[in-house]
């Protein structure tokens, strides 16, 4: 295993382990107060995001909501891009979803249904809270394709600018791909097939995806991007990450950095998808992403 991949590994582990204690096992019911329902979801401990006061920007007018992928949580998956994202005047915010009772320490478990209930639950508090009329949703892995459910059947089109996906699983993997992610986690190979509704929603011809993708991948209004990576060994082949239709921008990141090497888990670190990302995010001020794209 390269260096940089191990060293990942670890973090994940270690993170993983740390903050099995500080999340909570099921999502809330919709409360009264928009924003004490979503603080409930909100991931614990992350630099920059889940300011409950913070007041977006003329400059960036959208909060950024970022949705963790599978068996990861909203903390580990985001420690890297949350606070830089911050540091550039963005209004940050994280969710922890997708927990299955009797399941420790992995979250993005449950049914994908269920996980985009609680992301609406989410993006209704983190719009109460900051005033904004829209946000724009940064998603890896799950939570690049979970968030076109809400998109598509919890009316969150009218709320959503755009939609990035970071290896997203719009049109599935193969349960050998969910093996090779879990290997990552403790505990999660024991659960993929049995304990794992939200790997069965993503393995390749499920019915959710089948009603996902029917009559189109995107709804109109959205503004979609999907970055992929050549090496990625999770959501294979990777080509079946990207979306056809309207609004829809898909990369593939050596294209831009022919010597990035970044594979499934590596996406949500790396500074050259952060660029491409920022990109997304606002293209009226958009620059040119390759391997020097790390400021």
């Amino acid at each position: 295993m390269l260096p940089r991949l191990r060293t990942l590994r670890s973090v994940l582990v270690i993170a993983l382990t740390t903050l099995s204690g500080g999340i909570v096992l099921s999502g809330p019911a919709r409360a009264a107060d928009p924003v004490d329902a979503a603080k409930a979801l909100a991931a614990p401990g992350l630099p920059g995001a889940n300011n409950w006061s913070c007041e977006p920007s003329a400059a960036h007018p959208r909060p950024v909501v970022l949705v963790h992928g599978t068996f990861a949580n909203g903390t580990v998956n985001w420690l890297s891009d949350a606070p830089i994202l911050a540091s550039r005047g963005y209004c940050v915010f994280a969710l922890t979803y997708g927990a299955k009772a009797g399941v420790p320490v992995l979250r993005a478990i449950g049914p994908v249904a269920d996980s985009a209930a609680q992301l609406s639950i989410f993006i209704d508090g983190v719009l109460a809270a900051t005033g904004a009329a829209q946000v724009d949703i940064v998603g890896h892995s799950q939570g690049g394709m979970m968030p076109r459910y809400y998109l598509k059947f919890l009316g969150g089109a009218g709320k959503v600018h755009t939609l990035v996906g970071l290896a997203p699983s719009n049109h599935g993997t193969t349960l050998n791909g969910l093996a090779t992610l879990a290997r990552s986690f403790p505990g999660a190979i024991d659960i993929v097939s049995a304990g794992c509704p939200a790997c069965g929603d993503q393995v390749v011809g499920s019915s959710l995806l089948t009603r996902l993708n029917s009559g189109g991948d995107t709804v109109p209004g959205v503004s979609y991007t999907v970055i992929a990576t050549r090496y990625d060994e999770v959501v294979t082949p990777y080509s079946t990450q990207f979306l056809s239709g309207g609004g829809v921008h898909n990369v593939t990141l050596q294209n831009l950095c022919a010597a990035d090497i970044s594979e499934h888990a590596a996406m949500a670190f790396d500074p050259v998808v952060l660029h491409e990302t920022e990109n997304a995010l606002d293209p009226a001020h958009a620059s040119t992403t390759n391997c020097f794209s790390h400021g």
